[in-house]
């Protein structure tokens, strides 16, 4: 009797029929090719992780991912995860195992151990690690039932392990994965690579406590931190743009520029200084321009609301340990909150737009926000300017007709691409389908995805496809950007939304004088101002661009005499709205000049008899080595000159 046969689709829409129980590993290197079957390293059969030696069991779509996928990289560094941990049991025999996932750089795992991990064990680890990697130990998966994995972690002594198997039995499972490489063994989703052999190279990077499950009631351990590339040439790429990121690390440097600080009165919101309020109102002030020019209107809304809001918005149900709960003094529900501070402008401005009758003339209606908001962040993932509590946005809510849809994405991804280009970042689009965790009928989400995926192809922009990654309440685009160093971050974003309206029971009067219900875009492009501040900081390394610097010229004399002309020089530049300072320090010249260079201010204006004597400036350029001496200058050519470098790019 013959085998069932499946019907495998490819990703280019091809299909291939195989026998029931054919390996991933052997339809690959059959159906497909020998050059495809070494480069791979597991597959997704629809949304169904595989490993290759993994045998199909039903139709459906297969993706094949590779050592040339960030998927690959990302399987490769759990995979080096578990290596690491089976070598510190062999060389720190007690020690017991908990978790070790893959981040975006790297992986960790963590460990329960009375002793530290000193960095000479740490390179002893990192040694055998490769070493173990030579061996190419196969990945032998095997799933076992409930007794059998807690006899084994028993007779392991691994009682984190015990604690966990109970957890994931408790939850309804029926069976639990098992992995080994090697005599070591782990529990695992998977998948896994066929074999130690393809993780090229494992990195350790350093130590950190941690408490079990993140709770600090639980035992401390230690996180051991580390990455793993394909080959050695990646990994060195990457060390080095690491050496240049902590050069360049925000935090360090906005100390050194004096601007902003954080208190513990205050975790997790900044202290902006003069000088760090200069360059978020730079941007603010950018960002707010352009809108107005576009046919935004610009809105201020309450800070706190009552939870009658969020409950229809349903945020109250869906986001609310990310809120910070306020307490009515005046309700008579002595334990329970009633008000909430906004960790989001949307449902503010849904009041906004109902407060009137609308009518499809007034369609888009673009409103754009600055307000603050507060999230609930966990104080262990409090990082800088990059994780606060306390945050603004350049935020922005479009309300529209669904014929208005694609126009309004084309308006939308020119600014952004404007915007983008004026700070020398480059992005990539990425196009993100329904969550799990969602508000809303499919219906609506099948109208939304298929209405923001028509407009996306219509302005001729490559993009990702990011599926299951949009947000509760629909589909986005998310634009990510890479600095100048080659890193990554998500910024902008474009979200599309029918369900909102159908909550908030929104509508307009159409042409045919009908009511009707509007579609709403939910739009940012700098995110939240603070973490976009972080990122230009590392992004020009403290050396702004004219535009953005928060002192755009600093003013010195030579001596005492000149200081006249000086605070002349200092009047006509501020009165032409440029931000500029005088060096009032008793130094000499050349300790001024170096004083003005670590401080990153564009032009230094030296004055002596000769700019007295000329109603000019001998300006400076920092970071322009043996061209930063411009020579004499009369004052009226570079205020000009200063002004026009100074004007906003977007």
């Amino acid at each position: 009797m013959s085998a069932e046969l499946l019907q495998i689709t490819l990703p280019d829409g091809s299909s291939k029929q195989v026998p029931r129980g054919t390996t991933v590993g052997d339809f690959v290197k059959t159906q497909i090719g020998a050059g495809l079957a070494r480069a791979a390293l597991y597959a997704k059969l629809d949304e169904e992780e595989l490993d290759l030696s993994r045998p199909l069991q039903r139709s459906g779509k297969l993706t094949v991912f590779t050592n040339k996928s960030r998927e690959g990289l990302d399987l490769i560094r759990h995979d080096a995860a578990h290596v690491v941990a089976s070598v510190v049991q062999r060389l720190f025999p007690g020690t017991q195992v908990t978790i070790g996932p893959h981040t975006e750089e790297g992986f960790y795992y963590d460990f329960f151990r009375k002793e530290p991990f000193t960095p000479e064990d740490l390179a002893r680890i990192e040694a055998a690690a490769n070493e173990e990697l030579r061996k190419d130990h196969p990945f032998v998966r095997k799933e076992v039932s409930r007794e059998e994995a807690l006899q084994l972690f028993e007779k392991l002594g691994e009682k984190f392990k015990i604690e966990i198997v109970e957890d994931i039995f408790a939850k309804g499972a029926k069976t639990l994965t098992l992995y080994s490489h090697g005599d070591w063994t782990d529990f695992c989703l998977g998948p896994h690579a066929p074999s130690t052999g393809r993780i090229g190279v494992i990195k350790l990077l350093n130590v950190a406590g941690a408490y079990w499950r993140g709770d600090h009631r639980n035992p401390q351990l230690q996180r051991i931190y580390g990455t793993a590339f394909f080959d050695k040439k990646d990994l060195d790429a990457w060390l080095k743009q690491q050496e240049e990121a902590r050069k360049r690390d925000h935090r360090k440097l906005g100390k050194e520029l004096d601007l902003f600080a954080f208190h513990p009165a205050a975790p997790g919101a900044v202290f902006w200084t003069h000088r760090g309020t200069m360059l978020f109102n730079a941007l603010s002030n950018a960002m707010r321009q352009m809108c107005l020019r576009n046919g935004y209107q610009e809105v201020k809304t309450p800070l706190m609301y009552n939870k009658l809001l969020w409950e229809r918005s349903g945020h109250w149900g869906k986001y609310k340990e990310n809120m910070f709960l306020v307490l009515d003094p005046e309700s008579k529900e002595d334990d329970k909150a009633t008000f909430s501070l906004k960790p989001m402008n949307c449902p503010s401005h849904h009041l906004m737009y109902e407060m009137k009758k609308r009518s499809y003339r007034e369609l888009p209606l673009r409103y754009h926000t600055q307000d603050v908001l507060h999230r609930n962040e966990a104080t262990g993932v409090l990082s800088g300017l990059t994780r606060v509590r306390q945050f603004q946005q350049d935020d922005a809510h479009i309300y529209l007709m669904e014929s208005q849809i694609a126009d309004e994405v084309a308006r939308l991804t020119t600014l952004i691409k404007r915007v983008y280009e004026a700070f020398g970042l480059t992005f990539t689009a990425k196009f993100a389908t329904r969550p799990p965790q969602r508000i809303g009928a499919d219906e609506l989400w099948d109208r939304a995805e298929r209405g923001l995926r028509d407009a996306l192809e219509k302005t001729g922009l490559q993009y990702e496809l990011k599926p299951g990654d949009g947000a509760f309440y629909g589909p986005k685009i998310d634009f990510d950007v890479s600095d100048s160093i080659g890193r990554k971050w998500q910024l902008g974003t474009i979200q599309l939304d029918y369900a909102v309206p159908e909550r908030f029971e929104l509508g307009y009067i159409g042409e045919d004088n009908k009511e009707h219900r509007p579609v709403l875009i939910h739009r940012a492009i700098y995110g939240s101002f603070e973490r976009f501040i972080a990122i230009l900081i590392e992004h020009f390394a403290g050396n702004f661009p004219v535009w953005l610097a928060p002192v755009q010229a600093r003013i010195i004399t030579v001596a005492d005499r000149h200081f006249e002309w000086a605070q002349k020089v200092h009047e006509v530049l501020q009165a032409r709205g440029l931000r500029v300072e005088i060096d009032h320090a008793s130094e000499k010249l050349g300790a001024k000049i170096r004083d003005a260079q670590l401080a990153k201010v564009p032009y230094t204006l030296v004055i002596g008899d000769k700019e007295v004597e000329g109603k000019g400036v001998s300006p400076r350029k920092h970071g322009e080595g043996k061209e930063a001496d411009l020579g004499f200058s009369t004052l009226d050519a570079f205020s000009e000159k200063l002004a026009s470098e100074a004007a906003v790019p977007f």
